[in-house]
């Protein structure tokens, strides 16, 4: 439990680490030249971090936490395992799979970039709409840059390719490395790479429903000027904005945002979840092919 707390935190940090580097693209100071405006101004204090030093922190954080899973997660019989919903792959970390852990040291922090990038992509196409878009929304943008602009098909398409890419590409290295088994055929790599590709969706569960749980609490409770909750109020109407059609209007109180966070919670966890699974053992079918 301890060791899953820290890859936990060790993630949020890699993660941020990253976006460090990134938000360094988007300096105007760093980006323009002498013969420009911005460029010909000087900041009030000499830069303290080069891009370099964020991807090399980033780059430490990764071995060295590999080389502690290495070190104690034996003793401590803990083991690795990548959860990617419809299977979980297992690393061995005692003294003689070195590569186990630092492959899933390189994975872990590849799975939360990959999900944090699809909840920013989610957020943005769910306030599409929105014509003057809060500091929130404008650098889930500019980090997505032109990904962002694209159509809203494309945009839901993307992490279902980019799941199926991922896996048909990293396979044959976890087969190798004696992650994963190897696959009857082609036939049965490619359902694998389908199933990890829609799984990825699942990570809604958590967002799309915090969200919603926010508007509803920022609806009556006022916490003040904030472009954090301004953003929230945003992305919850947006998200209850089917539901208004329906005559929830009870005096003062709005019950679109109670309902919405309700049929999501019921979509994502309980009973659809339990139902589909329930199906699917009755029928004798398998998830994951052998």
């Amino acid at each position: 439990m301890v060791l899953t707390l820290i890859d936990l935190i060790t993630n949020i940090a890699a993660v941020l680490l990253w976006f460090n580097w990134r938000l360094l693209r988007f300096d105007p100071l760093v980006r323009t030249s002498a013969l420009s405006l911005a460029g010909t101004l000087k900041r009030p204090e000499p830069r303290r971090l080069k891009g370099w030093a964020f991807l090399l922190g980033l780059t430490m954080l990764l071995l060295l936490r590999a080389g502690f899973y290495w070190q104690v997660g034996s003793g401590a019989n803990w083991v690795p395992r990548l959860n990617l919903v419809f299977v979980a792959l297992v690393f061995r970390c005692d003294q003689y799979h070195l590569n186990h852990v630092l492959i899933y040291s390189l994975l872990s922090f590849s799975r939360a970039l990959l999900v944090v990038y699809f909840w920013m992509m989610a957020l943005v196409v769910i306030n599409r709409g929105t014509t003057d878009p809060d500091p929130i929304l404008k650098l889930l943008r500019l980090h997505l840059g032109r990904v962002a602009r694209w159509s809203v098909p494309v945009q839901a398409l993307l992490p279902f390719l980019t799941g199926v890419g991922l896996w048909l590409a990293l396979q044959p290295w976890l087969v190798r490395s004696g992650v994963a088994n190897r696959p009857g055929s082609w036939q049965h790599r490619l359902e694998q790479a389908l199933l990890i590709g829609a799984g990825l969706y699942a990570c809604l569960k958590y967002l799309i429903p915090l969200f919603l749980l926010l508007y509803l609490i920022v609806s009556y409770i006022y916490f003040g000027n904030s472009p954090l909750w301004d953003f929230v109020v945003a992305t919850g109407r947006n998200l209850a904005a089917p539901f208004r059609r329906l005559p929830l209007q009870l005096g003062k109180y709005d019950l679109a945002p109670a309902l919405a966070l309700l049929l999501f919670v019921l979509l994502f966890y309980w009973p659809l979840p339990a139902l589909a699974q329930y199906e699917l053992a009755r029928r004798g079918t398998i998830l994951w092919p052998q």
